[in-house]
């Protein structure tokens, strides 16, 4: 629309108020309004309807209008400048329309890129419901520039004419648009289309018929608008991807440039190229143990000891905590090699450093002797006295404290303790798979590890589901010779079994205690070496009396035991 034109009015708008507007617009010498841009032709004649009441807008009336369900055009190509009338291979003649569907349905804004300057938007003629816009037959609802500058670029669709073109059109200097830079391109020459890509519809900013161009999204990052030229097929503007734009062919270093930057946006990592002024930790404790312990209690900051550092290693190790329960069965099928004081002695190790709920199990079915060795709680409860409780005590509403009336606390080493009834034959506390399996499930449940002490009965259906429930297999010995034998036979059966049994088999420890106070380390060591073809590790324990009968506590074991102990832990705890 130019200012030579008056201002649109309603079809219905009275004789006498449309005659004030159209003298108020023609008396203005002023700019023209932005709302005049969007206003179609006027096209009130004598035979239009009088009598019926303004519009409440006193300026336009922004009614959008829908056109029909497009349908899928045909590829135009448009004429250059000086080409006669006629049919062309591509298309039809230059003086014919382009269909609706290539410029979209009515009322919708559409952008206007021009092979140079600002881009501009155009909105096709309003019309009524469920009909074509005025023009939308004829021209497509296209809008035509007044005067061709040049050459366009090649295009499937053509130019709308009509005049309700002139009228639909927003001039770059009334609204203009921010321009995108364009983005360097990755290879040579303008980018192809891509088949079924989605296109936008672009236009010249002014010149005779525009040229309309599908732009399609490219596999690279837009290139810009090239001159135009006189050849008919000159290269086409900057590409209006509907989506982001791909990274360069042949790397994906974008992607990974977003990830740092976010990265490095947080503090986590620092950017590259610059070292981060957070630094890891090297701070030592100074010196708790020892001479050196003491000089640093008197203000003395002596660094720790070579054996310090090792035992620090090994505490570290038996206070992690695994992503979900863990279960360690103690075996060997020979009675009296030392299974009750190694399911003791390690429950207490990584009870009282691990600070979770720990669990010592008695799973021998012929008088076991776990309860003995240990604390009893304020009652007499067994495994026989849970197991009819299993499904209440698995049940979402269960509570942890209900269990403290199944098990036995031990008040200075911080786990409990399951016993057997060893009053009872053994007939009279059979346990089978499934009961073995429920009981399992109640200690997965409240407790983090599981130490299991076993019986001597290897072909027992309660023992061949604790081998199924183990994660790590631990083989209790003496210096005995019957016992280090009844120990290596029982990893050889394992491993000649094949599958978990033989996993458990190669990853087993083999603890090794000096029983008999006569007895030297060397004796010890060389029951150790001979598991070495069979066990993943072996490691030796000192005679200590407070292990030989009684209630065994781990703080009445002397410094050298209770250090022994420590270190088998930790290697069971690589298992884990």
């Amino acid at each position: 629309m130019t200012q030579d034109q008056s201002a649109w009015m309603p079809d219905d708008a009275p004789e006498g108020v449309g005659g004030t507007r159209r003298r108020r617009a023609a008396s203005d010498a002023g700019p023209p309004r932005f709302v005049d841009r969007f206003a179609p032709e006027d096209t009130v004649g004598a035979d239009a309807p009088t009598g019926s009441a303004p519009h409440p807008d006193d300026d336009v009336d922004l009614t959008v209008r829908r056109a029909p369900t497009p349908t899928t055009p045909a590829s135009f190509t448009s004429p250059a400048p000086g080409t006669p009338d006629g049919p062309t291979p591509d298309g039809p003649p230059p003086g014919a329309n382009a269909p609706s569907s290539v410029r979209g349905p009515a009322g919708v804004p559409v952008f206007e890129a021009p092979a140079s300057g600002p881009v501009r938007i155009s909105v096709s003629s309003p019309g009524p419901i469920g009909e074509p816009a005025p023009g939308a037959a004829r021209d497509g609802g296209m809008v035509p520039d007044p005067t061709p500058t040049g050459p366009q670029p090649t295009a499937p669709g053509r130019p709308a004419t009509g005049p309700d073109a002139e009228n639909s059109s927003v001039s770059p200097a009334e609204f203009p648009v921010p321009q995108v830079l364009p983005v360097p391109p990755a290879s040579p020459g303008p980018p192809a289309p891509v088949p079924g890509a989605p296109s936008a519809i672009v236009s010249s900013p002014s010149g005779g018929p525009a040229a309309a161009a599908a732009v399609s999204a490219p596999a690279t990052p837009a290139t810009p608008a090239a001159p135009a030229s006189a050849s008919p097929t000159a290269a086409a503007p900057a590409s209006a991807s509907p989506t982001a734009a791909a990274p360069a062919a042949g790397g994906t270093s974008g992607q990974f440039a977003a990830m740092a930057a976010s990265t490095a946006a947080t503090g986590l990592r620092p950017r590259d190229g610059r070292k981060s002024f957070l630094s890891a930790d090297t701070a030592v404790v100074p010196a708790e143990t020892g001479l050196r312990g003491v000089l640093s209690r008197l203000g003395m900051r002596m660094p720790p000891s070579p054996a310090e550092l090792s035992m620090r290693e090994d505490v570290a190790a038996v206070s992690r905590h695994w992503p979900g329960p863990r279960t360690i069965a103690v075996a060997n099928g020979k009675g009296g090699a030392n299974k009750t004081p190694t399911t003791v002695m390690l429950a207490a190790v990584f009870a009282r450093n691990g600070g979770a709920p720990v669990l010592a199990w008695d799973n021998n079915e012929t008088r076991g002797t776990l309860g003995w060795r240990t604390e009893q709680g304020p009652h007499e409860a067994t495994v026989l006295d849970l197991l009819p409780q299993t499904d209440a005590l698995l049940a979402p509403s269960a509570q942890s404290a209900l269990l403290a009336r199944y098990v036995h606390h031990q008040t200075a080493d911080k786990f409990d303790v399951l016993r057997s009834k060893p009053d009872v034959l053994a007939t009279q506390q059979k346990v089978t798979s499934q009961d073995f399996d429920a009981l399992h499930e109640v200690a997965s449940k409240y407790f983090r590890l599981n130490v299991i002490d076993s019986g001597n009965d290897e072909t027992a259906e309660r023992w061949l589901r604790m081998i199924h429930h183990t994660d790590q297999l631990v083989i209790a010995t003496t210096t005995l010779e019957e016992h280090a034998e009844a120990g290596a036979l029982l990893l050889e059966a394992l491993r000649a079994r094949g599958g978990r049994y033989g996993e458990l088999s190669e990853r087993a420890v083999v603890v090794v205690s000096q029983s008999d106070k006569n007895g030297t380390q060397a004796q010890a060591r060389a029951i150790a070496d001979g598991f070495g073809d069979l066990a993943r590790r072996a490691v030796t324990i000192p005679f200590d009396i407070a292990l030989l009968k009684g209630r065994i506590r781990f703080s009445a074991l002397r410094p050298a035991t209770q250090r022994a102990w420590l270190a088998a832990a930790a290697a069971v705890s690589e298992g884990l």
